[in-house]
């Protein structure tokens, strides 16, 4: 017998004492046993990880973007033994409700610019922490993005009935999202994403521009992609290398904020985030794994997508819903071309983006949020 669906009102409040232990190790962390191997062509620039720490120790205030954070209604609800943690703000009824969905190492902070503006259009919109992540329960066992879609689409149907919904999505959002829409095309009534991660395994490169793609991303992964294959197959001794290390946390993540976001790059390579992010925001995501100590099963998603094989499609797999692609110039997950994904999704709307990268919600916002609408405005 399934267990009614019962939202409860969530508040974040993190302890006095968790706040101390974290402003201890930081303050703590030894400096002086980090050389440099060679700044961002390394991994994290020493330079930029200290500038982050010293505002984490000297002006940034934990309280008062708690409090920020506090201003959207949120609530937490446990969905087939699950419990998901989930921002929720009403709009009048007159748009489809919108399921705005993160990846890693990201969060639901990510979609703080698109909230409000959703909102005012007259969409309910909902904006949920993966398992694992931020505020919502851990997982018994790893999940990987196809489990997620399961449980994302009962916490829709929970919440609005059998009223279609809108997704968004990239990252592990795109994927989820991607998954939710292909198995349920009956109740979404339009995908938008602005990272293609999930195709079918019979989608393969066969034009010399799709085979260019293929050749140029096997290049870049092969540089860039160990985070994944570690998180993907030994989740639990990186969980345990970074348990307790706040400055090693801050560190795996601002690496992926410098190197996949579209950002200016000096003549060594390194990112100029300080004009892409604002360095509280960056901190408050950060703390999302810190302080709630979520970073480990964080990357079990990574894990899940392995023992699920939920990479890919079936062969002979489709996506019928109506799908928007907003094509960010990512420098590491360069977008591929659009006639390689329609050989999957059903593209009804795409957009080649001029400038953002990775963090589209939190580099552009308002070239987003444009195109969303203008694909939304079509789907009823």
């Amino acid at each position: 017998m399934s267990t009614p669906f019962a939202p409860r009102p969530f508040t974040i409040a993190v302890p006095d004492a968790r706040l101390d232990a974290i402003r201890t190790r930081v303050a703590a962390f030894d400096w002086s046993a980090m050389p440099d191997a060679g700044g961002w062509g390394s991994g994290v620039g020493l330079a930029d990880l200290r500038r982050l720490v010293d505002h984490w120790t000297g002006g940034y205030d934990w309280r008062a973007q708690e409090a920020w954070l506090n201003r959207w209604p949120q609530f937490t609800a446990t969905v087939d033994g699950q419990l998901l943690h989930y921002v929720h703000v009403r709009g009048d009824g007159s748009r489809p409700p919108v399921m705005l969905v993160h990846g890693w190492p990201g969060s639901f902070v990510e979609f703080h610019a698109l909230i409000a503006p959703l909102v005012a259009d007259g969409h309910d919109v909902v904006v949920p922490s993966l398992p694992g992540y931020a505020f919502s329960g851990r997982p018994a066992t790893p999940i990987g993005p196809r489990r997620t879609g399961e449980l994302f689409h009962a916490l829709m149907t929970g919440l609005f009935g059998d009223t279609p919904y809108l997704l968004q999505g990239g990252d592990w959002g795109g994927a989820i999202t991607a998954w939710m829409a292909q198995a349920r095309p009956e109740a979404v009534a339009g995908l938008h994403l602005n990272m293609v991660l999930i195709q079918a395994e019979d989608a393969t490169p066969d034009t010399a521009a799709e085979r260019d793609w293929a050749k140029a991303r096997a290049r870049t992964l092969a540089e860039e992609s160990a985070y994944a294959h570690l998180q993907g197959t030994r989740p639990q001794t990186l969980g345990v290398a970074m348990s307790d290390n706040p400055v090693g946390i801050a560190a795996w993540i601002l690496e992926k904020f410098g190197v996949w976001a579209d950002v200016p790059r000096d003549a060594d390579g390194r990112p100029d985030l300080w004009r892409a992010f604002d360095a509280d925001l960056l901190l408050t995501n950060i703390m999302l794994y810190v302080a709630t100590g979520s970073f480990p099963t964080s990357t079990w998603m990574y894990r899940g997508r392995v023992l699920e094989g939920s990479g890919t499609f079936p062969a002979g797999a489709r996506v019928r819903v109506p799908t928007a692609v907003a094509a960010f110039p990512d420098p590491v997950f360069a977008p591929p071309p659009r006639s390689l994904v329609e050989k999957t999704h059903n593209v009804a709307r795409w957009t080649d983006m001029a400038s953002g990268g990775h963090f589209a919600a939190l580099e552009r916002p308002a070239a987003l949020l444009a195109d969303m609408r203008a694909f939304f405005a079509d789907r009823t």
